[in-house]
């Protein structure tokens, strides 16, 4: 009776954690992962790297060692570089024992975009965004709003009227000159 009591009340403490990197079989994509068995290290693995395939192969990533059993995770150091492999993927040695990491091509200087968007399905025109970006490290960003065809029309209107006001006192002081000179 003793011995069951102390079981229920006292549960076997779980093995602490061990931290493991683990790298996708490109070795583009890396994780750190603290488990304490191989099944809990490949049930992260899995979530973290969103493979919804539950059949993986975890293997070293320096020689491609398969790691399968619960004796053999256990004698591996901490920090050790795993490399998991979905159903068909297989195991690639690096050169020079460095991955090869392409690095994106840069085109140039700067790069600009020109964004055509509706703010409202009425808009006559629509809104402009001018998105300038330099070294790719600074950007620059402008965005015209333009009116809908009511406004636009209202705008043209208004800018009629007040020509046409214009022009009737830029007449109207003609004709008195007229006037006052004959």
């Amino acid at each position: 009776v003793g011995a069951v009591t102390k079981q229920t009340l006292f549960p076997p403490l779980m093995p602490a954690g061990r931290p493991f990197r683990v790298s996708n079989a490109s070795r583009s994509s890396r994780k750190g992962i603290v488990a304490s068995s191989l099944q809990e290290l490949i049930s992260k693995t899995l979530d973290a790297f969103l493979i919804s395939a539950g059949i993986v192969t975890l293997v070293l990533e320096e020689d491609g060692t398969v790691v399968d059993t619960e004796e053999f995770f256990k004698s591996l150091d901490d920090n050790t570089h795993f490399m998991v492999l979905e159903k068909g993927q297989k195991w690639t040695q690096t050169r020079n024992g460095l991955a090869t990491v392409r690095q994106k091509k840069k085109m140039g200087v700067a790069n600009i975009t020109f964004d055509l968007y509706k703010l409202n399905p009425k808009d006559f025109i629509g809104c402009l965004n001018i998105k300038a970006t330099f070294y790719e490290i600074y950007s620059v960003s402008y965005d015209i709003k333009c009116m809908g065809a009511k406004s636009v029309l209202r705008k043209v209107l208004q800018l009629m009227s007040h020509a046409a006001q214009i022009t009737g006192q830029f007449l109207l002081y003609t004709g008195t000159y007229m006037l006052q000179l004959m």
